[in-house]
């Protein structure tokens, strides 16, 4: 890998308008209370972490497809003009096809697999498992519209090192820490 690369850690993760529903406090002997409308919508969100610096670029597509992957390639390239970019990802269907092969090719990303089932070892994995935590759970939206762009401001404002922390590159554990 040449010096000069950016290496990213690439995922996508669905966010739904209605809340996920987790472990929350409430006053003793009173049930906790979480409305929801009935309504259900979703968005997928696209994303990438810059191991080394904590710089993100995030996206929000209607549907997980490989269009949605496509502008994500598209704007990562933008973004790293100039620079060699090497993309860590799982073996999602979107990410192996011909066509999106073939884009990253021409856009001279160079992916590399993860093995399969091996979710832990994606740093943006746990990036999204942190926006989830923070911003998805307990609270219905008025839309999935405000609940998407919620989300993409939450990381958008964390600082790069908060990123870094709260997607375990910082962890004495992480497995490329080499990289670094």
């Amino acid at each position: 890998m040449p010096a000069s690369a950016v290496l990213l850690f690439e995922d996508e993760t669905i966010i739904r308008l209605f809340p996920n529903i987790r472990r929350a406090w409430s006053f003793k002997g009173d049930q906790g209370y979480v409305g929801i409308t009935g309504r259900n919508d979703q968005r997928t969100l696209f994303g990438t972490i810059n191991m080394r610096t904590g710089h993100r670029v995030v996206m929000a597509e209607r549907y997980l497809r490989q269009g949605g992957f496509h502008s994500l390639l598209k704007e990562v390239r933008r973004v790293y003009k100039g620079h060699p970019v090497w993309m860590i990802l799982d073996n999602a269907t979107p990410h192996k096809t011909c066509s999106t092969l073939a884009l990253a090719q021409q856009l001279n990303i160079t992916l590399i697999w993860l093995p399969k089932q091996c979710s832990e070892l994606n740093a943006m994995d746990h990036l999204w498992r942190s926006l989830k935590k923070d911003i998805s759970s307990n609270y219905q939206y008025n839309n999935v519209e405000e609940h998407a762009t919620a989300a993409l401001n939450y990381v958008h404002n964390l600082s790069n090192k908060t990123t870094q922390l709260k997607a375990g590159i910082l962890s004495h554990n992480f497995s490329l820490k080499a990289f670094l």
